[in-house]
């Protein structure tokens, strides 16, 4: 292996630090669509339109085209005021519209929307055309007949339902029936205790004299106003958008694509939901049916649905559809529990498989020690344990690198006009003294796929929003608000590149003299916790080289 080879190896390993570190730092400055304006046909909350091709109603299955004419809700001619019902589970504060049946509003007072005001707490469905976001629901009949749609009007037993202490569960039903009451329909939410997790039901009783057949239809809808890129916002880095899951593969829909062509799938044990940096709204089909899967962009808003099977109802029988929604946080624990894959919507991206064992180690840290900085501590110090013989190679090849620094300088200053005879020369020394230069290249790279890791398990899991680590770092998803982490950890790189001898390279050199500096301008706005890592793993590193340094020093 000559010199210049040598210094190939040495320039790759630095490069790709400084790309992988940059290719972060560019999903700050990555030209977003343009968002769109709000829709033209968007309403206020206290109105409620005529059902037309624009609601959005899914079509029956086995039909040519999506656009269809709803029913007209029972006994309405003309928009009302919303009739509003309000739920309380400790973790959700709901309201559910009559008009439609459906959730119209949902606040978590347990996840504020800033940390020093914990009385706001962050909204996620919501009415308002700016940021307008519903998860509907709804039956469709075939032969048009009258049908319990999104748009239908029901009534309710009560005005407020609260989760009783002790209980597990809270059930909220509400009714709708035909103009001719020969189809009573009863619409039934459950609620549980710390989740949020909700059931649906549909119990339609036919009282009639004729079959009836219908579909059960679950559909999103949301505004679409992606969050602009900002170094000082972490949520602008995430996925704001309409994701599916097929079955078996989870795929996150272009805004663009859609707003070309819609997308169109016939789907089994699959999902659909919408979801934002942390927090997701999500409905989740019978894994057991067919049902299909249809998503568009229109008017600037976007809209998943999915629409199952026709079922008949023969008269005086009645018959269920059942499926399940949720609205809340990216909990992993709770959302592998209720649908396959659903936790995929924490996306750790192309580092998923080293991201999620990375988290679930921190977490299970984290149940002992009560910090998630100090759990991020801690599991640093574990993979620097794991990969210590190989960082200890290293070590002691820059260490003797170190001690041949002298001999080296001479060579160079006597080959300094004969770049051949040098490379000779070096390659001897290396090979006498039985030194691997290219050795000190491997922590780097083993550290680059640990780092980008932990960036997107930082970034993305929702356990560590506005989660404290001490003194004045109290939210360790943001950035340190006086860049006291970023300058500690540049100082922490400095002192470790002065234990290692320098490049034999005069430009790389002066490029290593210049990397605690570029990096500290990186991670100024980096996310604390990576910060903490990367500072950790800087600080175990000068230990280990000083002990390397001061045991071979000694021999």
């Amino acid at each position: 292996m000559t010199i210049d080879n040598l210094r190939i190896i040495s320039w790759a390993g630095l490069l790709i630090l400084i790309w992988l570190c940059f290719q972060t730092w560019q999903l700050m400055f990555q030209p977003q669509a343009p968002a769109a304006l709000p829709a033209s046909t968007s309403l206020p909350a206290n109105t409620a339109p005529a059902a037309s091709a624009a609601d959005g109603v899914p079509a029956l299955p086995g039909t040519a085209t999506p656009v269809v004419e709803a029913a007209q809700p029972v006994g309405q001619a003309a928009p009302v005021p919303a009739r509003l019902i309000t739920v309380r589970t400790g973790v959700m504060e709901v309201e559910i519209n009559l008009r439609g049946g459906d959730l119209s509003s949902v606040r978590l007072p347990t996840y504020p929307v800033h940390k020093d005001q914990p009385d706001v707490p962050l909204q996620l469905l919501n009415t308002r055309p700016e940021t307008f976001f519903a998860i509907q629901s709804g039956l469709r009949a075939d032969a048009n007949r009258p049908e319990a749609n999104h748009l239908a009007d029901y009534t309710s037993t009560g005005t407020e339902f609260v989760l009783a202490e002790g209980a597990d569960e809270l059930v909220v039903p509400l009714s709708w029936q035909s103009p001719d009451s020969a189809l009573k329909v009863e619409k039934i939410f459950r609620f549980h205790r710390d989740s949020f997790k909700v059931d649906l039901e549909y119990t339609v009783n036919n009282a009639g004299a004729e079959p009836y057949r219908a579909a059960s239809y679950l559909q999103l809808q949301r505004h679409y106003a992606p969050p602009e890129r900002s170094m000082f916002d972490v949520e602008s880095y995430s996925f704001f958008g309409p994701v599916v899951y097929t079955g078996s593969k989870y795929e996150k829909l272009d805004i663009d694509d859609l707003a070309k062509a819609p997308f169109r799938q016939t789907v089994e044990k699959g999902w659909l939901a919408a979801i934002q940096h942390h927090f997701l709204g999500a409905a989740v089909p019978p894994a057991a049916e067919s049902w299909n899967y249809e998503a568009r962009f229109t008017e600037g808003r976007f809209l998943v649905s999915a629409i199952g099977p026709l079922q008949e109802i023969a008269p005086g029988k009645s018959a269920s559809f059942r499926s399940q929604l949720f609205v809340g946080p990216k909990m992993q624990a709770e959302l592998a529990t209720i649908a396959p894959d659903l936790d995929l919507t924490v996306d750790y991206g192309a580092f998923a498989l080293l991201a999620q064992p990375l988290f679930w180690l921190i977490q299970m840290i984290n149940n002992y020690v009560g910090n998630w900085g100090v759990a991020i501590i801690i599991c640093t110090l574990l993979i620097k344990l794991v990969f210590y013989k190989l960082s200890e190679t290293s070590g002691r090849s820059m260490a003797r690198m170190r001690q041949m620094a002298p001999r080296m300088k001479a060579l160079q200053e006597r080959y300094k006009d004969d770049k051949q005879a040098l490379s000779t020369a070096m390659m001897d020394l290396y090979k006498k003294e039985k030194i691997n230069p290219a050795a000190g290249c491997l922590p780097m790279l083993v550290q680059i796929p640990f780092f980008m890791a932990f960036y997107w398990v930082l970034l993305e899991s929702v356990e560590m929003r506005q989660a404290p680590f001490m003194l004045w770092i109290t939210d360790l998803s943001s950035r340190d608000p006086y860049f006291v982490l970023p300058l500690l950890m540049g100082a922490a790189m400095w002192f470790q590149q002065k234990l290692n001898p320098p490049p034999p390279d005069p430009v790389q050199a002066k490029m290593m003299q210049a990397m605690p500096i570029i990096m500290t301008g990186m991670f100024a706005f980096f996310p604390a916790g990576l910060v903490v890592y990367w500072l950790t793993n800087s600080v175990l590193s000068i230990a280990q080289q000083w002990r390397i340094n001061k045991v071979l020093g000694a021999d």
